[in-house]
């Protein structure tokens, strides 16, 4: 173990006392978890394996991730926090990194925590959406167009018919032959309804009863002078 890494090591202890363990000389686990997360959000924690070369910290060391514990990270994230995590170290070739490395992987940590939390509010926000528009699917019903009117009419006429009919035959069912044979009489009988709608193109004249006389106005009309002159006549006598 080189110095360098040696003096890493006991700053690294002083600060992760707990978090910390030494496997090797050259392999150390920390735990990291979230340090910035929205309150009454559940906190991740995963650990950082390194295994130092003996180029380091002029190349990278080597990174792992353990989250077999930790239900809120698939593989998919460890994936991409550890992409983050060498391009990080990249950056600081050269120099004790890991320090930087852990610092770097809680904030990833807090991120994924956050996007996760909006990722399930778009999920619970969408999953009202759909049962507002249900809803109101329910409560407007389907619209009425032409078509679909007639094939309700359709539908109506034909249950409405189809009714009509049981009634009758039940009613059938409780009445005498002889009451059977009236009722079916009556039903052929043609209502006033009925023949004022079969006879609403006919002319006045064919609804006058038969043997009805005719008056011809203007006869009364000479009758009614002829009176009146006849009457005018007769006092002019008797005032003579």
């Amino acid at each position: 173990m080189s110095d360098a890494l040696l003096e890493e090591f006991e700053v690294l202890e002083s600060i992760y006392p707990t978090e910390l363990h030494r496997l090797s000389e050259n392999d150390i686990e920390i735990e990291a978890e979230a340090d910035d997360i929205p309150d009454g959000a559940d906190n991740v924690q995963v650990t950082l394996c390194v295994h130092y070369n003996d180029a380091y910290p002029e190349e990278l060391p080597i990174l792992a991730l353990k989250h077999d514990d930790e239900p809120n990270i698939n593989e998919s994230d460890a994936k991409n926090l550890l992409t983050e995590l060498r391009k990080v170290g990249e950056e600081n070739l050269g120099m004790a990194m890991t320090f930087t490395l852990v610092s770097h992987l809680r904030e990833q940590l807090s991120q994924l925590v956050r996007s996760k939390i909006e990722e399930v509010g778009k999920i619970e926000a969408e999953k009202e959406r759909l049962a507002l528009e249900e809803e109101e699917k329910r409560t407007r019903g389907t619209p009425v167009t032409a078509e679909s009117f007639m094939i309700w009419k359709t539908k109506f006429d034909k249950e409405t018919a189809t009714k009509k009919m049981q009634d009758e035959e039940e009613r059938l069912k409780g009445l005498s032959p002889k009451e059977r044979e009236e009722w079916k009489r009556s039903l052929a009988r043609l209502s006033g309804r009925q023949l004022f709608e079969r006879n609403k193109d006919l002319d006045d004249e064919t609804l006058v009863e038969e043997g009805a006389v005719s008056v011809d106005i203007s006869q009364y009309d000479r009758m009614t002078n002829n009176d009146e002159e006849q009457e005018e006549a007769l006092t002019f006598s008797d005032s003579d």
